[in-house]
Parts: structure tokens; C-alpha cells; sequence
């Protein structure tokens, strides 16, 4: 296909509070554009809405304003079932099914693929014994060579958090003030103070180190 295989246009996600007068407690604003055959790495603070925005990829949290389209498919326009077709996430390695039904499933579109195409890992464990990671990263690097994307949320708590991103990944997002900011590299992501600062200065030290 030509164009991007994931885009999001104009994303949006809300929450609010109050019967009466209400007051915004959570947003999330997304535009972007990302091609498939690649790994991208996501990092970003704790209630930042990284694992919100995994959720709005696959069609299992209804955006307040924008679409998500795969393979040129609004994913939230497609059948319940078939959704996983089109995108997958595994948070913390269990795939997550669950989609709001806002409109009865006969109404909505066909994938019309029979395998994801976009790969989500929110916050994978990772096992340092018997050569797990090296199976994982054999696997993110598999679906990359098929033409999938394949996107891996980590929150870097240990410096082989680091080389892991540091290894596989092409390009990296940072959710983070209710935006999602790319970065082109590594260094780059180094590069930003808002990234810097989330690390801390201890994993930021380690992590120029591997820059």
C-alpha cells in the first residue's frame, strides 16, 4: 500500500468530571504518521496516556475527537472481532480484547486482513535468564521483516531496558504533557530535556552511554 500503514489523525482523548460544571482531569492529543518495517520504542511518565493511546490504535477506547486508520481503515469503523486483524495489544505479554460496542457489529466494516498488521507491547517482562530477550527481540525483529510495525512501550527502570531500545528501535515517541513528540533516533531522544528529565540522571547518565 502506499502511504502510511498507521496514522493518526487529529486523535484526541478526554476525560472529564463533575455533573454540573465540568472539569478536565486527562488529555491526550495525537498527529502522526508512521510507516510499516519498523520497530519504534515509546517511553514516557507513568498516567502520561501511553497505554490509552495503545488502546485508541486498536479500537478498544473510543477517541472524543479524530481516527485512527490502518492500512487507510478507520479501525474504529471495523467489525469488534475482527479489530485484532488490523492491530494487537499485548499489555505486559496478555493481548487485550476488550472494545466498547458503540454500534451493532453488522454496521461496521470487514478488516479485510487475516494478520495484524500493527503489533502494540505496552511495558512487555522481560526475562534476563535463558536467552528471553534475545528470543523477544528475534520476534519484534520477525514481525519487522514481514512488513509489520511493530511499537514497544517500556519504562526504563534498569540500564537493559535502555540497550533494548537501543537495539532495536528505528524510531521513538515520547507521551508526555498530553502530547505525543517523535524523536528520529536514540541520540535524539537523548536529546529532548522532557525525556532527560523522566529518566533521571542516573538512567540518563547510563543512557548516554549506549548513545
Amino acid at each position: 500500500m502506499s502511504g502510511p500503514l498507521l496514522r493518526l489523525e487529529g486523535l484526541e482523548k478526554t476525560y472529564s468530571r463533575g455533573l454540573l460544571r465540568r472539569q478536565v482531569t486527562f488529555r491526550l492529543k495525537a498527529e502522526l504518521d508512521l510507516a510499516g518495517r519498523q520497530i519504534v520504542g515509546v517511553v514516557g511518565p507513568n498516567g502520561a496516556g501511553k497505554t490509552t493511546l495503545f488502546e485508541m490504535m486498536t479500537g478498544s477506547n473510543q477517541p472524543s475527537a479524530g481516527r485512527v486508520l490502518i492500512a487507510g481503515r478507520d479501525i474504529h469503523r471495523v467489525k469488534y472481532r475482527e479489530r485484532d486483524r488490523l492491530a494487537v495489544h499485548y499489555h505486559q505479554s496478555y493481548q487485550v480484547r476488550r472494545f466498547t460496542r458503540r454500534l451493532p457489529s453488522f454496521l461496521l466494516e470487514p478488516a479485510g486482513e487475516t494478520y495484524p498488521l500493527v503489533h502494540l507491547f505496552d511495558e512487555p517482562q522481560f526475562n534476563t535468564q535463558d536467552g528471553y530477550i534475545g528470543f523477544m527481540l528475534d520476534f519484534f525483529r520477525r514481525l519487522r521483516s514481514e512488513g509489520r510495525l511493530v511499537v514497544v512501550c517500556l519504562h526504563p527502570t534498569a540500564r537493559y531496558h535502555l540497550q533494548i531500545l537501543r537495539e532495536v528501535c528505528e524510531a521513538f515517541l515520547f507521551v508526555s504533557g498530553g502530547g505525543v513528540t517523535r524523536h528520529a533516533d536514540f541520540a535524539a531522544l537523548l536529546g529532548d530535556p522532557r525525556v532527560r528529565q523522566y529518566l533521571g540522571s542516573d538512567m540518563t547518565k547510563q543512557a548516554e552511554t549506549l548513545a
